[in-house]
């Protein structure tokens, strides 16, 4: 499978997410299910912190630009406290990000050129952006793992997201031995039995 394969399913799974979470109500999505956690407490974190990575990592470090730097979804991504935003504008942000992302991968960029992981050190490390975007995509299933936990702990059932329900598998016609039953050749055995008669 490959990374444009794959984000295809996330966008579907992402835009599942988003719609079931539209239902549920505003003070669960706020609630602090995290107390522990240093920067992300509530599932409006996690979900606003997924789409923060993206943004950083795909369109700020390899594409050079990024969702902040054109004042509409400008806020603090290190420490996000998500319960100021409405649930429709981090939806809003996360659909423009995935937009993005799919029209850039659309384009057939290089997934082998060389991406510096800081920008303005020489000396960085490097990734290919095949290896950058399996580490975007990673970093969503895990925390959209977690919103899903905060979910059902909150008494809900969240929805299917498994990557089969989106990416059916390829059906095959039942066989019989090594012939198909759809064959036209396989004869009907009551056709055989009176034949033999």
């Amino acid at each position: 499978m490959n990374v444009r394969e794959y984000y295809a399913y996330l966008s579907a799974a992402r835009e599942q997410l988003w719609n079931y979470l539209r239902a549920l109500p505003a003070a669960d999505l706020d609630r602090d299910m995290i107390e522990s956690g240093d920067r992300f407490h509530s599932i409006k974190d996690l979900l606003l912190h997924a789409t923060d990575v993206e943004d950083h990592w795909v369109h700020f470090i390899a594409r050079g630009e990024n969702l902040q730097g054109d004042g509409r979804f400008k806020h603090d991504w290190v420490n996000p406290q998500a319960q100021q935003y409405d649930l429709t504008w981090i939806i809003d942000y996360g659909r423009v990000v995935s937009q993005q992302t799919a029209a850039f991968l659309d384009s057939g960029p290089d997934m082998e050129r060389s991406i510096k992981l800081v920008q303005d050190d020489p000396a960085s490390d490097t990734v290919t952006l095949d290896q950058l975007m399996w580490n975007v995509m990673t970093h969503e299933v895990r925390h959209t793992a977690q919103i899903t936990l905060l979910v059902r702990q909150l008494g809900h059932t969240p929805p299917w997201m498994d990557y089969m329900r989106f990416a059916r598998p390829q059906t095959t016609a039942p066989t019989l031995g090594n012939l198909e039953l759809d064959d036209p050749e396989l004869e009907d055995p009551k056709d055989t039995a009176a034949k033999r008669v």
